[in-house]
């Protein structure tokens, strides 16, 4: 169907309501209606995203019933699916709470079971409810760390971690059958009357926080460390301050111009706290209270990023080196309490540097490698939970997202930040700041430096570019990048080894270098992940920065 016959249906649907056919209808641009009919908003790295507004490519409460419809009929095939049910939760954004309560009348209406948050709650507390209920299934309504423009939808399955192909595709085979006209719906309140929608109690709040306060390593640490934490207006706000302050830290400062839940996210252009330019409030807190650490959380609360005060001045860390510090806080912590498993490990994404996986080894722990996602990293602690082959320690990638332990199944920016903390507290009572620590491991392990080019590609036009520069790198034989010899590429189109198939190229280079290339699974952009190691830091610096500049120059040139 091309985008033409979309908008007609739309138009022509008695379900749709007048206020979305008239926005429709006010659109004169006609790349516009291009870009919100060609094709339906589909599954991503971390489930259905988009713009909200009105078409079959943006997010709003129709697209959302038929995907909704589509997993309410995949869990009833299974045998105890709608016994089990499902939970939902959401952020702050516009439509969540509408969102979560469409969803929940549609699968009360298919007689799924549906337990709801009275409020919003951050992401790794729904991948826990999953566990802690033993539902099917569970929903996050959220767009992360995207514009305020955005809203999403993360489907989990029953293990707490978000659904893999398998479910994804059988969820994408359903919804080519619903049209807006066969969703079923129930009316909220008698769904909540019939039993069929329970509100969830703070028992299971309090669970959460016990499970997490119990992953605490060392005691012996300078609780009176200061820590300036910034929630971006998002859902970490009350979770990461309650642990923070159960956990014994005496000097925690909120930014409060960015305590409070906002959905327009004023004063933030992008709550990424990827982005440096999102420290800007936090840092001058820090300035003004002498702060050691600032933290920031994103908005659902899965991801976190940090700035440490050295010599006076703050130095911004990358997803990489805070995944380095932990893997090495954690591990030599647990080992040397004598409380790390024979057995440990320790995921990666793919795309993620080198560094923690050699920490790892030194160690004597085994790190394995995953696709982009926490639901392809958390799949092998699902696995092993079967096996009992490997008890999983740490899981992490460079887009600052990390978990510790194992009874959530996604990034969870609740636990990162409490060991973040103690891990800072810990190295101050030795005299040492973080900036201090990542210099300590770059000595024992090599200089690992390493850069992310994001090349922001929107609309139909962007998506057919991001085609053709991975069909240019795919087709051309390329013998060196940078004056680096190519080593091996590996094209994981079709999978590779063990690992499932996937949008990414990878060229291994000499002396240890490398590079990746793979388009964003949340976000119209396509992604340049460069990787180097020397033993002297200017050499690794100066390196990165020649094959950075030979990559972008290839692909600037494909139009």
């Amino acid at each position: 169907m091309d985008y033409k016959n979309r908008r007609e249906k739309w138009l022509n649907s008695p379900v749709i309501t007048k206020a979305y056919k008239d926005e429709i209808l006010n659109i004169k641009d006609e790349e516009e209606i291009k870009d919100r009919f060609y094709k339906e908003l589909d599954f991503g790295t971390a489930g259905l995203r988009g713009i909200l507004g009105a078409g079959s490519n943006r997010m709003n409460e129709f697209v959302l019933s038929c995907v909704c419809q589509a997993i309410a009929n995949v869990i009833l095939k299974r045998p105890d699916g709608a016994k089990r049910g499902i939970v939902i939760a959401r952020d702050t954004r516009h439509k969540s709470k509408e969102f979560s309560e469409i969803s929940a009348r549609i699968y009360g209406a298919n007689g799924i079971k549906v337990y709801m948050f009275d409020d919003i709650r951050p992401t790794p507390m729904l991948s826990y409810a999953v566990r802690y209920l033993n539902t099917i299934s569970g929903i996050m309504v959220t767009a992360s760390h995207n514009p305020k423009n955005y809203n999403g939808y993360k489907v989990y399955w029953d293990k707490g971690s978000q659904i893999l192909d398998d479910i994804a595709n059988e969820i994408q085979e359903e919804r080519k059958n619903i049209s807006f006209e066969d969703v079923k719906f129930i009316d909220y309140e008698q769904g909540v009357k019939k039993g069929l929608i329970e509100i969830l109690d703070s028992s299971l709040d309090e669970d959460f926080y016990k499970k997490t306060l119990s992953m605490a390593i060392n005691e012996d640490i300078d609780k009176n460390i200061k820590i300036v934490y910034t929630p971006l207006k998002g859902t970490g706000n009350k979770p990461v301050r309650e642990i923070l302050k159960r956990r014994g830290f005496k000097n925690v400062f909120i930014v409060k111009e960015e305590e409070k839940p906002d959905p327009d996210f004023k004063g933030l252009d992008y709550p990424n706290p990827e982005e440096k330019k999102v420290f800007q409030r936090a840092l001058n807190y820090a300035k003004d209270l002498g702060g050691d650490i600032i933290i920031a959380t994103d908005p659902d609360c899965d991801r976190v990023s940090i700035m440490a005060k050295h010599k006076g001045e703050y130095y911004n860390f990358n997803g990489n080196q805070i995944g380095a510090m932990l893997v090495y806080y954690i591990l030599k912590s647990l080992k040397a309490k004598g409380e790390l498993a024979p057995n440990a490990a320790i995921v990666k994404s793919l795309v993620t540097g080198d560094l923690g996986a050699q920490i790892a080894k030194s160690l004597g722990v085994k790190s394995f490698e995953t696709l982009t996602g926490f639901k392809n990293i958390c799949s092998l602690p699902n696995k092993w939970d079967e096996t009992g082959e490997y008890k999983f320690i740490f899981g992490y990638e460079e887009s600052i997202g990390y978990v510790f332990g194992d009874y959530v199944r996604d990034k969870d920016a609740v636990v990162s930040s409490m060991i973040i903390c103690e891990m800072a507290a810990y190295y101050k009572k030795m005299g040492k700041d973080l900036v201090e620590l990542m210099e300590e491991i770059y000595s024992q392990y090599g200089y690992y430096k390493e850069e992310l080019v994001s090349l922001n590609l929107k609309g139909i036009e962007g998506s057919k570019r991001i085609l053709r520069i991975m069909e240019a790198f795919r087709e051309n034989d390329y013998k060196e990048f940078g004056d680096l010899k190519v080593k091996e590429k590996i094209d994981f189109e079709h999978g590779y080894k063990d690992i499932g198939s996937s949008n990414l190229l990878i060229y291994h280079l000499e002396e240890g270098s490398w590079f990746a290339l793979r388009p964003s699974g949340t976000e119209p952009k396509i992604k340049l992940y460069i990787y180097i190691v020397d033993e002297n830091e200017n050499l690794a610096i100066n390196k990165l920065k020649f094959l950075k500049n030979d990559i972008v120059s290839l692909i600037n040139k494909i139009k």
